[in-house]
């Protein structure tokens, strides 16, 4: 049923729109892709680097551990990203996020993702008009974070999962496929550490981050075939360098891993259990049972070693992002950054560039993505940020009591 629900989530895939061609494709395919989208536009000017860089408003979605180290005690941040506009002109990513801190150690956050996939003409299997839907997708998640010494601190996640496709239309057509809305729930962990490093020309820090999220169950469409989430280990490092007492810069790298087992595996097996050659030009239809009845943490460990090409592949899962920040008294930021995903799994690679103001109340950012390989529909891609630090508000509104 609905040829189209197949384009639209391809769309959403920038990983399969962005591919080269060639004889070996083996890029990691998920449900709900779009929670592995940059939702803010500080990550975003950076090379899409945040697990380990300084707290901040969003610092839900890439390391709720960081917000144990934000010196305001709460604070809430809008965000908003055009998707895939070069491709096509209503679809959209809008992110909310807050946090609360009670003592000096520890707080809740919070935040809310949708993802709205236009319009789109839902047809039976023979082409035949149905009906108008507007598919969407969302998540809803709340973090508890605390500081375990003066430079570490962790924080656990867990959040609730939705993907509606066709809003709830089903063809009557004898050879139609079902469809239906899918959900899950899924967790994060996370790690973050941060040291002070006195210079002569002012403290700098040191920081390691690391984020295990979207450990969870799998999702189902049609009630009969399963799907992974985007389960993911994030890992980076931060470092900042003061020049002065007004100028610093901060550098970023960052390590990206999916830990979902890609579905040319080299553990495979046909429905009577026998090994399948990856070479086998019916390798797709021979595997899909074994793939849907994979359970999700049996494949999480799969994922580091299941790829046919052996270690060298498994490295090429890996991506790659680099990100730097000029800061200007801590109120205006330049940002850039490059990502890199090896050609064999998404050929996802591109400059990002990117610009903050920063007030004791609020701040604004914005972001802009240049691709730097062919076709790729992430070019163009512009991100915008609000925040609110309800803390200044609530010490300006005391202030003109």
């Amino acid at each position: 049923m609905k040829k189209v629900l197949l384009s639209v989530i391809a769309l959403a895939l920038a990983s399969v729109a962005a591919m080269a061609q060639d004889d070996y494709m083996n890029p990691i395919i998920t449900a709900m892709p779009s929670l592995t989208i940059t939702p803010d536009a500080r990550a975003g000017g950076m090379g899409e680097v945040g697990v380990a860089t300084q707290a901040d408003l969003n610092s839900q979605h890439w390391n709720p551990a960081k917000y144990a180290f934000m010196e305001s005690h709460g604070g809430i941040t809008a965000n908003y990203t055009p998707w895939l506009r070069k491709i096509v002109g209503d679809i959209d990513l809008a992110y909310l996020a807050g946090y609360y801190k009670w003592d000096d150690v520890q707080g809740i956050s919070a935040s809310f993702t949708y993802f709205s996939l236009g319009k789109v003409d839902l047809t039976d299997i023979k082409g035949s008009y149905l009906q108008e839907a507007r598919p969407n997708e969302w998540a809803i998640d709340v973090a508890y974070s605390r500081k375990l010494h003066e430079y570490v601190s962790m924080a656990v996640a867990l959040r609730f999962l939705y993907s509606d496709l066709n809003n709830g239309a089903n063809s009557s057509t004898i050879d139609a496929t079902e469809r239906y809305s899918a959900w899950t729930m899924a967790a994060d962990v996370s790690l973050y550490y941060r040291q002070p490093i006195q210079l002569a020309m002012g403290m700098s820090y040191f920081a390691l981050g690391l984020n295990i999220s979207n450990l969870g169950g799998k999702m189902t469409y049609d009630k009969v075939t399963q799907n992974f989430i985007p389960a993911n280990l994030r890992l980076g490092v931060s470092y900042e360098l003061p020049f002065n007492q007004y100028n610093s810069l901060t550098f970023n790298v960052e390590a990206n891993k999916m830990m979902v087992p890609t579905r040319i595996s080299k553990y495979a097996t046909d429905v009577d259990g026998n090994p399948v050659d990856p070479d086998d030009p019916n390798y797709s239809n021979l595997t899909r049972d074994w793939y849907s009845e994979l359970l999700s943490m049996k494949g999480l460990f799969q994922s580091f070693a299941d790829a046919p090409k052996g270690s060298l592949e498994e490295f090429q899962e890996v991506q790659w992002n680099m990100g730097l920040e000029y800061s200007y008294d801590k109120k205006f930021f330049a940002r850039f950054g490059y990502s890199y995903e090896n050609r064999w799994k998404g050929n996802r690679r591109f400059f990002t560039f990117g610009a903050g103001f920063h007030l004791s109340i609020f701040s604004l950012d914005a972001a802009y993505t240049l691709a730097a390989s062919a076709a790729n529909p992430l070019d163009n891609t512009l991100r915008f940020t609000l925040g609110f630090d309800l803390a200044g508000i609530k010490d300006l509104v005391n202030n003109r009591k």
